[in-house]
């Protein structure tokens, strides 16, 4: 049972060159690669730099996916942003992640169930959703709430689980010191997603853990994916092993 999952620091559908509000970009970059799964960050809602639209909607009745969850963590003086998955299937269970840490700014996880579905037959698969901070220190004290939380506590090792977002850790430490040791496999490797119009970071990652296989994992190629934000989007093919 194969599926498609793509993570993508939307940057609000700001240019990062032109600095021009396109989401029409986004969307086209998105409908490119036709991700079964979303995982999506700097989503913004009701803000007056991206016309005050809900973009996590916007996007899903674009792209024809209708299962939507929005994490606003961000408040504005109008509006808000924050993380948004979206899916062609359903989303169950949501939890949020409280990942802030004093006088940092407002961070949190998104984690639920997909159920996905292939020729009449149907898995769970968990997906976690994350921005995580500009410090050192405050990313590992983020992934090591994560790793205490519920979210894994209660699952089996065996259970499919994709972990993706925007973690601002270009040296992958997280992964060597935390992540590995808990089971999860880095699936994008050193691929470079940050800047966009010249990658030299691999800021946005996807890892995996349970009874899933990479089949690749890769990050956008499109000219239009270099001028729809200041991040490349990233894309993981999977299949759930029975």
């Amino acid at each position: 049972m194969r599926f498609c999952v793509m993570t993508y620091n939307i940057h609000k559908g700001i240019g990062g060159l032109d600095r021009r509000y396109r989401l029409d970009r986004v969307v086209d970059t998105i409908r490119h690669y036709a991700p079964d799964i979303l995982m999506l960050q700097e989503v913004d809602d009701g803000a007056p730099r991206s016309r005050r639209e809900e973009q996590v909607h916007v996007l899903g009745e674009a792209l024809d996916m209708p299962h939507r969850v929005y994490q606003p963590n961000v408040r504005l003086r109008q509006g808000r942003y924050g993380n948004a998955l979206i899916s062609r299937f359903p989303l169950t269970d949501a939890c949020d992640l409280d990942l802030t840490v004093p006088f940092k700014k407002r961070r949190r996880a998104q984690a639920m169930q997909c159920r996905i579905s292939s020729n009449g037959h149907t898995r769970t698969l968990v997906v976690c959703n994350f921005h995580l901070g500009l410090a050192g220190f405050e990313r590992r004290i983020q992934m090591r709430r994560f790793l205490r939380s519920d979210i894994l506590e209660k699952r089996h090792r065996r259970t499919p689980i994709i972990a993706a977002g925007d973690m601002n850790d270009g040296r992958q430490v997280l992964h060597r010191e935390l992540l590995l040791p808990a089971g999860f496999q880095l699936a994008s490797g050193k691929v470079k997603t940050f800047p966009a119009y010249h990658p030299l970071r691999p800021l946005d990652q996807i890892l995996f853990r349970g009874d899933i296989r990479l089949v690749k994992c890769y990050s956008a190629a499109l000219r239009v994916a270099r001028q729809a934000s200041d991040h490349l989007p990233l894309v993981g093919e999977f299949e759930l092993i029975d």
